[in-house]
């Protein structure tokens, strides 16, 4: 899911905060949060537990109330654990934020992740910065896009990636999403699982720790 993003006070579209001045912008989150995001989940939450569900997964994405680890957390804090991360590292890389970082904040409140990648494009970002509005077919100018697994970051980062989410106690999937524009997505997919395949954690750990 999305946290969603509401407008500011008479507001028609919704408005993302993502700096503090001029002074009404705090002003203007705020009231978002108070106003509308928290009163609206607190009924979801209360909703989706009324029908047994008990993980609510929200995507930290851009243009949302929740797009990184401390408001999801606010979130979390503020309506109980049904709220928990689906846990997707591509946004996070472009935010300029350390998903491997990310994890070990989150810990138990990663619910679902996504095994996809971002590639950062350096001599763009010189010109632009990391906010960008190019559409996503505009890969060649744009100042990061979306890729297949290891176009963006290596074996590495995704070797770690999966000992960060094995530490934090996460035994799920790793469901890869395609959104790579230059690649078609039967070959994006195959060579996603084939990384995967290299770096993942498959089997448990058989380790028992000894008592003292």
């Amino acid at each position: 899911m999305m946290s969603g993003l509401p407008g500011g006070p008479g507001d028609a579209n919704p408005n993302w905060i993502t700096v503090s001045w001029p002074p009404e912008t705090t002003q203007i989150l705020e009231w978002q949060w108070t106003e509308a995001v928290l009163p609206y989940w607190r009924d979801l939450v209360a909703h989706a537990r009324d029908r047994g569900v008990g993980k609510l997964c929200l995507e930290m994405h851009a243009h949302q109330a929740v797009y990184n680890v401390p408001t999801l957390l606010r979130l979390r804090e503020e309506v109980g654990p049904v709220v928990g991360a689906n846990f997707d590292p591509s946004h996070l890389m472009w935010m300029g934020a350390d998903p491997l970082a990310a994890i070990e904040a989150l810990g138990e409140a990663i619910y679902h992740v996504h095994a996809k990648d971002t590639r950062l494009e350096p001599l763009r970002q010189s010109l632009t910065s990391r906010l960008e509005t190019l559409p996503v077919m505009a890969a060649k100018d744009r100042s990061w896009n979306y890729v297949t697994l290891g176009y963006g970051h290596d074996d590495a980062f995704w070797r770690a990636f999966c000992l960060a989410l094995r530490r934090a106690g996460y035994d799920g999937v790793l469901s890869i999403e395609h959104e790579d524009v230059l690649m078609g997505p039967v070959e994006g997919v195959t060579k996603s699982v084939d990384l995967l395949r290299r770096v993942a954690l498959r089997d448990p750990s058989s380790y028992k720790p000894q008592e003292v």
